[in-house]
């Protein structure tokens, strides 16, 4: 059962109690690493355990390869790539009249591939539909 499913469950259980309307999924909920690892295990019907040991060693292998400096593409999903972010001048939170140097670094980009792209591009009216109208 996805997160926001069980939470619904919960919540609604309650409603009759504080007269509150009923709530429903139309917002985007987060998928957590075991929730892909129940999916997954149930449609291909491997236990949990080895689902959960080869997503684990899928993510050692893309850290290990990213962390060499090399690209990783995954057809039709997407490229995970290292790129450097120029030094900059920004501002201590704390004290805005200070200018703090912050250095270069490397981090992790993720370019959606074609397929990905498309499938997405796809769910821009039901974002819309979960978000209340300001006014």
């Amino acid at each position: 059962m996805v997160r926001c499913e069980r939470n619904l469950l919960f919540l609604n259980s309650f409603v009759p109690f504080l007269n509150l309307p009923r709530t429903s999924c139309n917002y985007m909920k987060t998928v957590t690493k075991r929730d892909l690892v129940m999916e997954i295990s149930n449609e291909l019907g491997m236990t949990q355990r080895d689902v959960f040991n080869v997503m684990q060693s899928f993510i050692g292998q893309v850290t290990t390869n990213l962390s060499n400096g090399d690209e990783v593409v995954l057809r039709n999903f997407g490229t995970f790539q290292v790129m450097e972010t120029k030094a900059k001048v920004g501002r201590n939170p704390r004290d805005p009249g200070k200018e703090v140097t912050i250095p270069p670094r490397a981090v992790v980009k993720f370019r959606p591939g074609k397929e990905m792209k498309e499938k997405v591009a796809k769910l821009l009216p039901n974002l819309h539909k979960g978000r209340k109208s300001k006014g």
